[in-house]
């Protein structure tokens, strides 16, 4: 016999947050991890070998975080260019460091074949405290349009506007956690006055395609390349992953742009989201962080094989 899950602690259940609710839900956030000395201490170290810019700075009180990216160094305007984002979701932890671990071993692999522009944590207040919303319990994720409501994601789409036209490849690396079933989900539920429907999680690594410009050839590419590494998520007995229907193996489909996902930023005719499984006992962290370097590898080999 199925018990209904608790409700939230924080506000009334079916009635949307106010100002007291969120002041609630801020107050319980805690500094968990250092984003001076787990990002901005490596992109210094990457320093001597890529153009380092700050694009941004959040201003959250008394806290003040730089928002970072990195470029190649012989950046030439003949070349296409490559976007690389992570931690959109702060709590997403292999997103950050897949895309500072690209950049320290394969960057330079590319040198002279395409602009590289990474921006590997996007949001560093959400990274420190291990959540998914930013200060003001908004997603970033869903505010890349022009109503959007997070700094983090105005910051970056104005960095990326010049090459919004240029770019080739976007690949936006974010994790799925048993945390989404647990907090995130019913969080959200909460904040919006919505009852929380329990899911499942899948256990695996997936991609996010664009339904209204899917590339199923760039996306198997993909998936082939991190089985190397890590397993990829079945569909479960409704041929679904997270509540839509798998397309091909590890795939599922997103409006980005109607989403106002990040992947929906540029106009590369190849973009992906990729999904990796932290929490399962079948992977390490370095396995985690492996496999969204090679989807990033993949992603990048593919598109300059079909140019």
């Amino acid at each position: 016999m199925s018990t209904a899950p608790a409700p939230y602690p924080i506000g009334t259940p079916g009635t949307p947050w106010g100002d007291a609710e969120r002041a609630e839900w801020l107050s319980r956030q805690t500094r968990k991890r250092s984003y001076e000395s787990e990002v901005l201490a490596v992109i210094e170290r990457l320093r001597s070998r890529f153009d380092v810019e700050q694009y941004g700075c959040l201003d959250y009180g008394p806290e003040r975080y730089p928002l970072m990216a990195m470029r190649s160094r012989d950046w030439r305007d003949d070349l296409p260019v490559v976007l690389i984002t992570g931690g959109v979701h702060g709590y997403e932890t292999s997103g950050v460091h897949g895309a500072l671990q690209f950049v320290d071993q394969h960057a330079a692999d590319y040198a002279g074949r395409v602009n590289l522009l990474v921006a590997p944590c996007v949001s560093p207040w959400a990274y420190e405290r291990i959540h998914r919303w930013n200060r003001n319990a908004v997603d970033p994720n869903r505010s890349f349009r022009d109503d959007g409501k997070a700094e983090e994601s105005a910051a970056l789409t104005r960095l990326v506007g010049p090459i919004r036209d240029r770019a080739i490849l976007h690949i936006d690396l974010h994790e799925t956690t048993d945390t989404d079933e647990s907090e995130f989900r019913p969080a959200l539920a909460a904040r919006d006055g919505k009852v929380f429907e329990p899911g499942g999680i899948p256990d695996g690594f997936y991609l996010v395609d664009d339904s209204e410009n899917p590339q199923p050839e760039f996306q198997k590419a993909i998936i082939e390349a991190v089985e190397q590494v890590t397993h990829i998520a079945p569909a479960d007995d409704s041929g679904e992953i997270f509540g839509s229907p798998v397309v091909s193996r590890g795939v599922i489909h997103y409006p980005l742009k109607q989403l106002g996902l990040c992947a929906s930023i540029t106009n590369a005719p190849c973009r992906t989201t990729t999904e990796v499984y932290p929490d399962s006992p079948r992977v390490t962290t370095e396995q985690c962080n492996a496999a969204q370097v090679a989807a990033v590898c993949a992603a990048i080999d593919y598109t300059l094989a079909q140019r």
